[in-house]
């Protein structure tokens, strides 16, 4: 199966298809362009590459041969073969388009994968088929350490260590590091056999924050472990928006009422799912992106 991607760029989706063969990610035409046109109507999106395509090719422009076609899902649910481009086709697509955003564009898809965050979504496709998953005892603070050593091993020198200084984001201070002997068995020894009993569980994880950096894709897989194992469900978090998302999280310290509701109407039965894996992963890296 391929790997399906999906990148935002100021909250716009680019879809990419991992091209295993020839070791290379796929990238779908209609979604640049309609984000390079500042066009999200997927017809008119349709109908402008169209006139483009025709335009490049009259010019003896290499792009406008383009055949090179991969299955995407549509608006309406079906999966249709759509144009793709490797990423020096993207760059060359987007210097037609002689604007800001074309700028912006450019800057943020030629080093989006040479970030950390970058590197680390690379290392989070792989947790799927590591195995690794599998041999983890969810809901331990072991099986958290794990995940984060896998996610950021290389990238940050704290990779799975708990953090031994304290910090704050947004004006709120997580727990204090010099407590977490004690409060970190707290948490591991919550119970996980109910829906709301996990998301109190997760909550708590959350406000410990045990981790320099990297603990909210952690924990969100260290969520979906527990659930898989007690309530044979995962979250789909392509259902749950990232302005509902963070602002739940934020006053889930005090009311967790409202992430709970999220997460119940989001959770499936797709447990097994590849590719709802790596729709996790897309999200999950997407909600920590900074405005």
């Amino acid at each position: 199966m391929d790997t399906v991607s999906i990148r935002f760029f100021n909250d716009s989706e680019v879809r990419a298809i991992w091209d295993e063969e020839n070791n290379k990610w796929w990238f779908s035409v209609l979604d640049i362009v309609g984000i390079l046109n500042e066009q999200p109507d997927y017809e008119k999106k349709r109908n402008y590459w169209k006139y483009l395509k025709a335009k490049l090719k009259k010019e003896g422009n290499e792009l406008g041969s383009v055949t090179t076609q991969m299955k995407f899902t549509a608006p309406d649910g079906k999966k249709r073969m759509s144009n793709v481009l490797d990423t020096n086709g993207i760059i060359k697509l987007a210097e037609q388009f002689p604007n800001n955003k074309a700028m912006k564009f450019l800057d943020w898809f030629t080093y989006s994968d040479n970030t950390i965050d970058g590197q680390s979504k690379k290392k989070a496709y792989t947790l799927f088929e590591s195995g690794l998953l599998k041999s983890l005892e969810a809901g331990t603070v072991k099986c958290l350490q794990q995940i984060h050593a896998y996610l950021f091993g290389g990238l940050y020198d704290f990779a799975g260590q708990i953090r031994t200084k304290n910090i704050s984001k947004g004006g709120f201070t997580f727990a204090p590091c010099q407590y977490f002997n004690t409060t970190l068995p707290v948490i591991e020894r919550m119970p996980e056999t109910t829906f709301d009993e996990i998301v109190d569980k997760y909550v708590e994880m959350n406000i410990a924050h045990p981790f320099m950096e990297g603990n909210g894709r952690s924990t969100r897989i260290w969520l979906d472990l527990m659930l898989k194992r007690s309530l044979k469900r995962c979250v789909d978090w392509s259902k749950i928006n990232k302005n509902d998302y963070l602002n739940a999280m934020q006053i889930s310290p005090s009311d967790n009422a409202e992430l709970k509701a999220l997460i119940k109407n989001a959770l499936t039965t797709k447990i097994d799912n590849r590719e709802m894996f790596m729709k996790g992963i897309d999200y999950s890296y997407y909600y920590e992106e900074n405005e």
